[in-house]
């Protein structure tokens, strides 16, 4: 079972927030501000945060450019999971992958499914790396930003959790690219 190896200092990185939206605004955006939140109370950054729409080429620019940021360590989106013709979420983020994440998918909908039951599989949440940095593709409602967050993200990106956790790995998420490179 997991724990938290009070021998470790805990590592605060930086995590962008991308809301997925044709009418969500700052005002309004209660799972971007579900994640700001439970960002700031775990002690990490804010990195930066973004609202864009349900275009394809407008969510991946962004992340790309967060991902190309060395400021910015995750990128977590929110909305576009679903299966109406403007949820294109995944669509747009998973070609930037140099890995997926199988297992983040699986775990979140084990989590969700308890919550919500067979509800569950009307969402596309994925994840994977990019450029060295984390994304983690969420459902647009609060509910499932809370219950990624709660049950899989606040673990995961806190350098104590163990037996592993994201944060111990990162340096070395591009070491593919330093090989290639001679450095």
């Amino acid at each position: 079972m997991s724990k938290i190896a009070e021998t470790r200092e805990f590592i605060p990185i930086s995590i962008a927030v991308l809301t997925v939206s044709d009418t969500r605004t700052m005002v309004d955006d209660k799972s971007g501000d579900t994640l700001v939140a439970r960002i700031a109370e775990a002690g990490h950054r804010l990195g930066a945060r973004a609202i864009v729409p349900d275009d394809k080429e407008r969510i991946a620019g962004q992340v790309r450019e967060w991902t190309l940021d060395p400021e910015i360590d995750v990128v977590i989106t929110t909305g576009g999971t679903g299966f109406t013709g403007r949820d294109v979420t995944p669509e747009a983020l998973e070609p930037l992958f140099d890995k997926k994440m199988d297992g983040f998918s699986e775990v979140f909908h084990r989590i969700s499914y308890d919550k919500i039951g067979t509800s569950t599989i009307q969402s596309r949440a994925t994840g994977g790396v990019a450029n060295a940095t984390f994304i983690f593709v969420l459902p647009g409602s609060p509910g499932a930003c809370k219950d990624a967050w709660d049950g899989i993200l606040k673990a995961q990106l806190d350098y104590r959790h163990m037996p592993c956790n994201f944060i111990e790995i990162m340096p070395r998420l591009d070491e593919h690219l330093r090989r290639g490179s001679g450095k």
